[in-house]
């Protein structure tokens, strides 16, 4: 399996988790500590510190500790594979959509509307 397949399953992996996709979202709007991450969630922090530790190794956040306090910041450029696979998938389908309206319209015996 090529690695950027590799990096596309871990990424889906990381967001397949709505506490994982709802800290990425948080850390769209800027830096945060672990706790201020961990606070809207009701559960213990050894726990949320998990979550935090499969979107480190999926590679979409990086952590910093500084004394007792750990910083997380996005890592935006490794959501980019997801948003071209994303991207990729559109575009098919955006073509296939385009191919039945054609045949749709031809079988209609409107071809004069393609």
């Amino acid at each position: 399996m090529a690695n950027s397949q590799l990096a596309l399953d871990s990424v889906f992996h990381a967001l397949a988790d709505p506490t994982r996709r709802a800290v990425v979202q948080r850390l769209g709007k800027g830096t945060a500590t672990v706790s201020e991450l961990a606070a809207p969630f009701d559960m213990a922090l050894p726990s949320f510190v998990k979550h935090i530790s499969v979107l480190e190794r999926s590679r979409l956040i990086v952590s910093r500790k500084q004394g007792r306090v750990r910083t997380c910041s996005l890592i935006r450029e490794n959501l980019l594979e997801a948003e071209r696979w994303f991207e990729l998938l559109r575009s098919q389908w955006i073509s296939r959509y385009g191919n039945l309206d054609t045949l749709l319209a031809k079988l209609n015996g409107d071809e004069n509307d393609v």
